[in-house]
């Protein structure tokens, strides 16, 4: 199969995605410097929430989006053997989503949208750029109709043949994006956007925090489930071995896409909107949805061990050094475990109900939300990007040792970074603002940790730019290179799968009965509660 517009497909949303990320860094590092209070300078209020909310909106809308878009095209095409459905299709959402970035750029790079990537009200922005955000989503949703209409082509074809665990775990993701992205786009759609036209003269703010908590927390997942997959679908097999299950992994996926959704109000325990009954049930959500996690740090761990002894690894623990650490997938997932653990801790803390209360709002969670997205996703991302772009671009990776060295140089300064950010958070420092004046005892106390912030900042924004550079050099090279994704396979070859390991019809029924479990109510009361000023959709 001639698969190279799948190819130009998936490193176009690449490019887009990494570009993203390279604005995005260089807002990083002022975003650091400026909180620090020790640049005079330096400190304005309308450039710190200009470049905060355009940091959000790139790392955590723009470059996921358009990297997992991409992703995906390549993983369908290349696990199903077949070309993307409808490639005009494919290519109209790729220019609906772009469209939709540009626009919601402008009022965000001239302080017209400064309403962080959450963009809560009473906070408003211009209209711009929640039309924009729109359109992003809704080119997302044309990826979303291209998984699923490929994967449902090919088990058509193939009867009770399971389905490729890479491309079953992007349908997932998928299936996971068009249930999550319901919540924002109600809330943008009757909410944002007439409020930004003056359509209406106000909004129900809690309405909309709770319409956003359907979203805000599995997005996480969505972000996630691509690094899963190259935790489980590729890792294995770069560092010479076998996946130790694949009904532990898809098991893993399905748990991540049902018990993701339902869990939202852990980000709500502390506002007034929602009663306590409902946020404990949301709390009980949370901690189950940690059982995936436990089942991949398991799976994957135990593929690397045997990967290891086949490679000679003797003893308890010989298997760890025997592994290829110059291998830059192999490296980005050991690297993004260690992140992923500390990382994971302190999101126990933050789903606890009673524990929440002492790191809400404060440093604690850019600490953790930066160790986690930022540590463990992002450095994945990193690993795919240097395993696909030869094959994307028919071009071999330039200076594999420098990829290497960028990865070291990003675990290095996220480590730096985050640290410091989690032990303010228990100093008491809070989030969400722009400076911090050094005047008191304890402010004063806080200067070690803004310094070695700092630090950590001028070595992420340095290994960011190293990466941006290693994949120009790769696409500009005049060299050629020939090779195809390769996938791992399981130590135990799976022939058959029950129906419900292999089909999403299922566990799309508990998934709604869950979310008019979780959400129903919840939102329902806003338009049964008589409270002053209020009418539909809380105007």
């Amino acid at each position: 199969m001639d698969n190279s517009v799948e190819k130009k497909l998936a490193l176009t949303h690449f490019w887009v995605a990494f570009g993203a990320f390279g604005l995005a860094a260089v807002m990083g590092l002022y975003q650091v410097i400026e909180r620090s209070g020790f640049f005079s300078f330096l400190e304005s209020r309308e450039v710190y929430y200009a470049s905060v909310s355009t940091h959000g909106v790139l790392m955590g809308f723009v470059l996921t989006t358009f990297f997992i878009m991409g992703f995906g095209y390549y993983v369908a095409t290349s696990t199903l053997k077949l070309p993307v459905w409808n490639k005009t299709f494919a290519w109209t959402g790729f220019g609906v989503a772009l469209a939709g970035v540009v626009m919601a750029a402008l009022p965000l790079l001239f302080g017209q949208a400064s309403v962080l990537f959450t963009f809560y009200p009473p906070l408003k922005a211009h209209p711009l750029f929640y039309i924009g955000a729109t359109l992003l989503v809704v080119g997302s949703w044309f990826w979303c109709v291209s998984m699923i209409v490929m994967y449902m082509q090919w088990k058509k074809a193939n009867p009770g043949v399971p389905v490729p665990l890479a491309m079953f775990a992007t349908t997932g993701n998928a299936i996971l994006w068009l249930w999550t992205s319901v919540g924002v786009a109600a809330e943008v759609l009757f909410q944002l956007i007439p409020w930004a036209l003056g359509w209406i003269d106000t909004i129900d703010a809690g309405l909309a925090r709770t319409l956003f908590a359907w979203t805000l927390h599995p997005i996480v997942y969505f972000w996630l489930i691509p690094t899963y997959t190259a935790f489980y679908c590729l890792v294995p097999k770069q560092a010479g071995g076998f996946l130790f299950s694949d009904e532990m992994a898809r098991a893993a996926f399905i748990l991540l896409v049902v018990f993701s959704l339902p869990i939202g109000f852990h980000h709500l325990y502390m506002d007034p909107e929602q009663g306590h009954g409902w946020k404990l049930l949301h709390a009980v959500g949370t901690f189950v949805v940690t059982l995936p996690t436990f089942i991949t740090g398991f799976t994957v761990i135990a593929s690397l061990e045997i990967a290891g002894r086949l490679r000679g690894g003797k003893g308890l623990f010989g298997w760890i050094a025997a592994l290829p650490w110059n291998n830059p997938m192999v490296l980005a997932l050991i690297l993004g475990l260690l992140m992923l653990i500390f990382g994971g801790f302190g999101g126990l803390i933050n789903a606890s109900y009673a524990m929440n209360a002492m790191v809400h709002n404060t440093a604690w969670i850019s600490g953790h939300f930066h160790l986690i997205f930022g540590g463990t996703t992002i450095i994945m991302y990193f690993g795919i990007a240097y395993y696909f772009w030869p094959v994307l671009s028919g071009k071999p990776l330039y200076c594999p040792s420098l990829a290497i060295a960028q990865l070291w140089s990003w675990f290095i300064g996220m480590i730096i970074m985050t640290t410091p950010w989690h032990i303010l958070g228990l100093l008491g420092q809070p989030r969400r603002i722009d400076s911090v004046h050094y005047n008191n005892l304890l402010t004063l106390s806080w200067e070690p940790y803004e310094v070695t912030m700092i630090f950590g900042g001028l070595i992420l924004l340095g290994s960011a730019g190293l990466l941006i550079y290693i994949l120009y050099k790769t696409q500009t090279s005049q060299e050629s290179y020939k090779g195809e994704v390769e996938y791992a396979e399981p130590i135990h070859a799976v022939k058959e799968l029950p129906g419900y390991l292999n089909s999403f019809g299922l566990w799309n029924a508990i998934i709604a009965v869950f979310m008019l479990i979780a959400f129903g109510y919840p939102i329902l009361q806003f338009f049964l509660m008589e409270t002053f000023g209020s009418g539909r959709w809380g105007v």
